[in-house]
């Protein structure tokens, strides 16, 4: 699986299901975003994860062009606690895709270990067990991604 496959197939699905997801937002806020929700654990289901489509923040469910293309969980496998590479090889690649970005050691307690790469503006938590996107998926973010995919969670 690759990180860009999974954004469009996700980007795709929504936007087939639009007009349907903007008639349940209007009509009750709650089911719409449940029809949200549904069409990311379905195309999460196909790659074999868990896909969550967050919103956070006032205002941004209605942001309909912005439907999977930020603020995106992904829950790999639940279990793991420690990664499959050195946390500094995560850190570098991080520097070296995304630029100008701090990075640090984050959740580690309860023998777990995690990375959070972030800046002023936005953050990528990196968990041995799954990822969390809390920016825009650029060209940047996603090559990020790809990467950790095949590196960090081994995933094919």
């Amino acid at each position: 699986m690759m990180f860009s496959e999974l954004v469009i197939d996700l980007q795709n699905q929504l936007k087939k299901d639009l007009a349907q997801i903007r008639f349940l937002l209007k009509k009750n806020p709650t089911a719409g975003y449940a029809k949200i929700v549904e069409i990311g654990k379905e195309v999460g289901r196909k790659y074999n994860i868990k896909l969550i489509v967050n919103f956070p923040g006032v205002g941004k469910i209605e942001e309909f062009e912005m439907y999977g293309k930020r603020d995106l969980s992904l829950i790999i496998n639940h279990d793991l606690k420690k990664f499959s590479i050195d946390r500094e090889i995560i850190k570098q690649k991080a520097k070296e895709i995304l630029g100008d970005v701090e990075t640090q050691d984050a959740y580690m307690n309860d023998d777990k270990e995690g990375v959070r790469i972030h800046t002023k503006y936005w953050k990528i938590d990196v968990l041995p067990h799954s990822l969390h996107i809390w920016t825009e998926l650029d060209s940047k973010v996603t090559a990020f991604c790809d990467w950790l995919i095949e590196n960090a969670y081994k995933t094919k």
